[in-house]
C-alpha cells in the first residue's frame, strides 16, 4: 500500500517539543487523536481534542502507568495487515480499530543514568509499552507511520499537508528504520547500563555499544574510503568529539584521529604548567611545558619545526592572542584548547581554513572506558591505557641515582612516550622534548632516529648542541639488548626510564653502569599500535 489515510494517532512521548504543533497539524486533517498520561494533558491543555487510551481499550491505566497500552486493542490496530480477510475479520469481531499513526519516544533512561538515579528510579525509566508500540508500528510501516524523533515531525507534517492527509511508503519506510534504531540503541543502554554499572562486569558476555550518528565526514584516511563520526547515545566523558568548533573548514577523519592524540596527550598536563601538544600522523612530534603557554608552544616547535608544519596543536590552557600569534606563524590543521579569548580568536578569524577547537574541560587521563579496534571477523576490545606511575613507585636499578631534574626529565618523557607509537623513544630535557622516536620495527632505529631529529634541531635553530646533550629518555617497553640503550648514551642521555622485565636487564643495567646514567625501571610499559 504506498499511501495511507491517517484516521487515527496514538501519541505517548516523554519528550513533548513539537507535540503542540503536531497535534494541531493532525486535528487540521481530521486525525482522531488518543493519548496516555502527560502526553494526553499536554494537548488537551493546547485545546485539542484527545481520547484516553482507556477508552479504546476499555482498561485504565494500572500499576503506576505500568499497564496501559499493553492490549490486543492497541496492538491489534497496529500490527493488522489491513487487506488480509482473516486479519481484517479479527479486527471486526473483537472491535479493533486500525491505528495509522504512532507517535513515541521513550523514557529517558540514559538522561537518568546520567544526572546519577539511585537504582530504583534507572530501573523505573526502562520504558516497556514504548518500545513494544514502536517495534509494532515499523514492523507494520506497510499501513502505519512511526514517529519517534521531534526531527521527524516536520517532515510528517509537510507530507500530510502535500497528500491530503495520507502518508507515503517511502516516508513509512524511513521512519520505520530510524524507529528499530532507536529501539536498539535504547536495549543497548539498558544491556550496558546492566553489564558496567549495576554488575561490574569488565567484559560481558553480549556487548552492546550504542552510538549515533553525529557527522558525516567527507572521506576517510583516504579519499577513496567514506567515513562518519558517532556518538555515545548514553553518558560519556568529554573529549574532541564533543569540542565546539569556532571555526575552520569542515573536521576530516584525519584531523578528528589527530586532534583526539593531541588532546589525550595534553590532558596528562591538565593539573601541570602551561603545555603545549604538537601532533602529526597521531604521534607528537613536539611536547614542552613553560612559565607561559607562549613559552611552551616556542619550546615545542623547536623539537622538530619541520613535522609540525601542517599539524594539529593541543594546548591545557585558554588560547591568548600572543600564542595565537604564533601559533598563525606557520601553517596549522587545528587547535585545540579549553578556551579561547578576544583576542586569540580575532587573531585565527584570519587564517579561515584553521579550525578551533574548544573543548571547555580537558579529559581526565585516568578515567576509565574501554578501547575497540576492528580486525578481520572481529573487534578486539580492551581497558584504556590510563596507567600512571608514580614517583615513589620508581625503581633506582643503577648504582646512581637520578638528580631531581633528571628525575622530573624523565617522568616528562615517560607521560609523553605512553602517547606515541612504539617503539618509542622520547628524549626529554627541561620540561620538553628533544627529540621523539615513533613506530620503528626495532627499538634501537627508534633512539637513533630520535636522535637524529634533535641533532636536526639544533642545526635548524642555531643551537651548539642538540636538547638530547644531558637528557632523560624514555622507552614505552623495556630495552631487549644494551644497544638502544648505548644509542642513547651516544645521543648525550644521562638518565633512562623504562619498564624493565626483560631477560637482559642485568646486561642493560651494567652497560648503563659502565657509562654513568641514572636508570629506574617503572614495572609498567604503554605499547601503543
Amino acid at each position: 500500500m504506498t499511501e495511507v489515510k491517517i484516521a487515527r494517532a496514538l501519541l505517548s512521548v516523554s519528550d513533548k517539543s513539537g507535540l503542540v504543533t503536531l497535534g494541531q497539524a493532525l486535528a487540521r486533517h481530521g486525525v482522531e487523536l488518543v493519548s496516555t498520561g502527560g502526553t494526553a494533558k499536554t494537548l488537551r491543555d493546547a485545546g485539542l481534542a484527545v481520547k484516553d487510551v482507556s477508552d479504546l481499550t476499555g482498561f485504565p491505566e494500572m500499576m503506576d502507568g505500568r499497564v496501559k497500552t499493553l492490549h490486543p486493542k492497541v496492538h491489534g490496530g497496529l500490527l493488522a495487515v489491513r487487506d488480509d480477510p482473516e486479519h481484517a475479520a479479527a479486527m471486526a469481531e473483537h472491535d479493533i480499530g486500525a491505528i495509522d499513526l504512532v507517535v513515541v519516544n521513550l523514557y529517558p533512561f540514559a538522561q537518568t543514568v546520567a544526572r546519577g538515579a539511585g537504582r530504583d528510579e534507572v530501573i523505573e525509566n526502562i520504558d516497556i509499552g514504548g518500545p513494544s508500540m514502536v517495534r509494532s508500528a515499523a514492523k507494520n510501516h506497510a499501513y502505519v507511520a512511526i514517529a519517534t524523533d521531534p526531527a521527524d515531525y516536520p517532515a510528517l507534517i509537510e507530507e500530510l499537508d502535500a497528500n491530503g492527509g495520507k502518508s507515503t511508503l517511502a516516508l513509512r519506510r524511513r521512519l520505520a528504520a530510524k524507529a528499530f534504531a532507536a529501539t536498539a540503541a535504547y536495549d543497548a543502554a539498558i544491556a550496558s547500563w546492566f553489564a558496567f554499572a549495576d554488575q561490574s562486569e569488565a567484559f560481558p558476555d553480549s556487548l552492546s555499544v550504542p552510538l549515533r550518528k553525529a557527522a558525516g565526514l567527507r572521506y576517510g584516511e583516504n579519499p577513496h574510503q567514506s567515513a562518519a563520526l558517532y556518538l555515545p547515545t548514553g553518558p560519556s566523558a568529554r573529549g574532541i568529539a564533543q569540542a565546539e568548533q569556532v571555526q575552520g573548514k569542515e573536521l576530516s577523519y584525519n584531523n578528528y584521529n589527530d586532534a583526539d592524540a593531541a588532546l589525550e596527550l595534553v590532558s596528562e598536563f591538565r593539573d601541570g604548567p602551561p603545555t603545549v601538544v604538537i601532533v602529526k600522523h597521531a604521534n607528537p612530534c613536539g611536547v614542552a611545558t613553560g612559565e607561559t603557554l607562549i613559552e611552551a608552544y616556542e619550546a615545542a616547535l623547536a623539537c622538530d619545526s619541520v613535522s609540525a608544519f601542517g599539524g594539529i596543536i593541543a594546548v591545557n590552557r585558554p588560547l591568548d592572542g600572543k600564542t595565537a600569534e604564533a601559533i598563525s606563524g606557520i601553517f596549522t590543521e587545528v587547535v585545540a584548547a579549553p578556551g579561547a579569548d578576544e583576542e586569540a580568536r580575532a587573531v585565527f578569524a584570519r587564517k579561515k581554513n584553521l579550525r578551533l577547537l574548544l573543548t571547555g574541560e580537558l579529559p581526565d587521563p585516568a578515567r576509565p572506558g574501554l578501547t575497540f579496534k576492528t580486525i578481520a571477523g572481529g573487534v578486539l576490545v580492551q581497558s584504556r591505557d590510563n596507567g600512571q606511575v608514580a614517583a615513589d613507585a620508581l625503581q633506582v636499578v643503577t648504582k646512581r641515582a637520578p638528580t631531581e631534574q633528571e628525575l622530573a626529565d624523565c617522568r616528562f618523557a615517560w607521560t609523553v612516550a605512553k602517547h606515541v607509537k612504539s617503539n618509542a623513544i622520547v628524549y626529554a630535557k627541561g620540561g620538553a622534548t628533544a627529540g621523539i622516536g615513533a613506530g620503528q620495527m626495532n627499538r634501537l632505529e627508534s633512539a637513533r632516529i630520535a636522535a637524529w631529529k634533535a641533532k636536526d634541531a639544533a642545526e635548524k635553530a642555531g643551537w651548539d648542541q642538540p636538547r638530547t646533550i644531558g637528557s632523560a629518555v624514555a622507552s614505552d617497553a623495556f630495552f631487549p639488548f644494551a644497544d638502544g640503550l648505548l644509542a642513547a648514551v651516544e645521543a648525550g642521555a644521562t638518565a633512562v626510564i623504562q619498564p624493565g622485565g626483560s631477560i637482559r636487564d642485568a646486561e642493560v643495567i651494567a652497560a648503563a653502569d659502565e657509562a654513568g646514567l641514572a636508570m629506574v625501571f617503572t614495572g609498567m610499559r604503554h605499547f601503543r599500535h
